[in-house]
């Protein structure tokens, strides 16, 4: 599928940093408040800020930041 997965499951990151699997995209929400509100608005700060460069990226966001990690 042509979809970026937005989790907050850390076994994805096992998953792409060290078997390389393949993927279109991960957000990966590393939230201390979780609830939907919350979610939603880190979301569309990131949509806001960064849409374009998502695609084929892991991203890890707080609710006060947004890394781009380097996939080796």
């Amino acid at each position: 599928e042509n979809w970026i997965l937005i989790t907050s499951d850390k076994d994805f990151g096992e998953k792409i940093f060290r078997e390389r699997y393949p993927h279109r995209g991960v957000i990966f929400m590393r939230l201390e408040n979780e609830r939907s509100f919350v979610k939603i608005a880190v979301l569309q700060k990131l949509l806001g800020n960064y849409s374009q460069q998502l695609p084929n990226q892991f991203v890890v966001i707080t609710e006060t930041m947004a890394r781009f990690a380097r996939l080796i």
